[in-house]
């Protein structure tokens, strides 16, 4: 589970949030197999947050007008290169959102199952 990770992106409709960019919070948590991870205290026995963050990271830094889009993309990217993964749920917001209201975020929240 990913919590409040926090990433400089330029996603937006307007052209202007797409050139100077914004922070975008992520929460992610993904439904695998725990099981022999909780037996062997190895990695290779579970899902690395950190390879989960380096694919967030990725595809975050691909501008989009949608954060529906960044979301879709985020989970194809997680089932594709996470086999052991059979859901997701991801939730992605954008700081203060140019859209004339005192709002501290707005997002979307995404679940998915293989």
């Amino acid at each position: 589970m990913l919590r409040r990770v926090r990433v400089f992106a330029c996603h937006g409709v307007d052209p202007q949030e797409r050139l100077t960019g914004a922070y975008f919070y992520v929460d992610l948590a993904v439904g695998t197999d725990y099981e022999a991870a909780m037996r062997a205290d190895r990695l290779e026995a579970t899902v690395s947050y950190a390879d989960l963050f380096h694919c967030v990271k990725e595809e975050m830094a691909v501008p989009s007008l949608l954060l529906e889009h960044v979301a879709g993309r985020i989970l194809e990217r997680i089932f594709r290169d996470f086999p052991a993964v059979s859901r997701v749920r991801l939730t992605l917001t954008k700081e203060n959102p140019p859209m004339g209201a005192d709002c501290r975020e707005a997002g979307v929240e995404v679940e998915a199952e293989r």
